[in-house]
């Protein structure tokens, strides 16, 4: 039965995750999390670190260890939690890689129409949504920490998101670069 749910909780988000994978983020936390209590929101914190320090995009990675994380939690086995990974993986695809060979031909006769260009400018909004709440999902207690449990790792810990944020954007840092060196900044101050 969790199998049947894990494919139809994630074909779901395929089918309405615009904006990559980010944009999924919020979307596999609620539904892994707050409706199926399938991980913990710790589990989840660690799911997306994984996610983003292995190669692949984001959104994919975190639906394999979604799949494989819930079923261990459920009790099962780790072949069952491999064919949970598998599940949750092909699931989140299909709906792109159907709309995709349905559409393609259509959309490459169309793209220049003025209704279809309304219909993309209108998306996004949607998507810059969903990656603002992707960012606010991740600034939890057990990243930032709060300043009543632990006011230097809450100050270093935004210094830090505020650094990384201005060194992007701004100073056009390579993220890889900038995500090492928050990293060996975190472990010299935090520990």
């Amino acid at each position: 039965m969790i199998f049947l749910r894990l494919f139809i909780t994630f074909f779901q988000i395929g089918l309405f995750g615009f904006g990559g994978g980010y944009g999924m983020l919020s979307l596999i936390q609620h539904e892994t999390v707050e409706h199926w209590h399938w991980l913990s929101s710790s589990d989840f914190t660690d799911i997306v670190a994984i996610s983003q320090m292995t190669p692949g995009p984001i959104g994919i990675n975190s639906a394999t260890y979604c799949g494989y994380t819930a079923i261990i939690n459920a009790g099962y086995s780790m072949p069952m939690a491999i064919l949970g990974s598998v599940t949750a993986t092909f699931a989140l695809v299909l709906p792109s890689l159907i709309l995709m060979i349905l559409i393609s031909k259509l959309f490459m006769r169309y793209m220049h129409h003025p209704l279809i260009e309304s219909m993309f400018k209108g998306l996004r909004p949607a998507v810059i949504g969903l990656l603002g709440a992707a960012t606010l999902l991740l600034m939890t207690p057990e990243n930032f920490s709060t300043p009543q449990e632990d006011a230097w790792q809450f100050g270093i810990s935004c210094f830090l998101f505020a650094s990384a944020f201005y060194g992007v954007m701004m100073m056009k840092i390579n993220p890889i670069r900038m995500i090492c060196y928050c990293g060996i900044a975190g472990l010299l101050l935090l520990y």
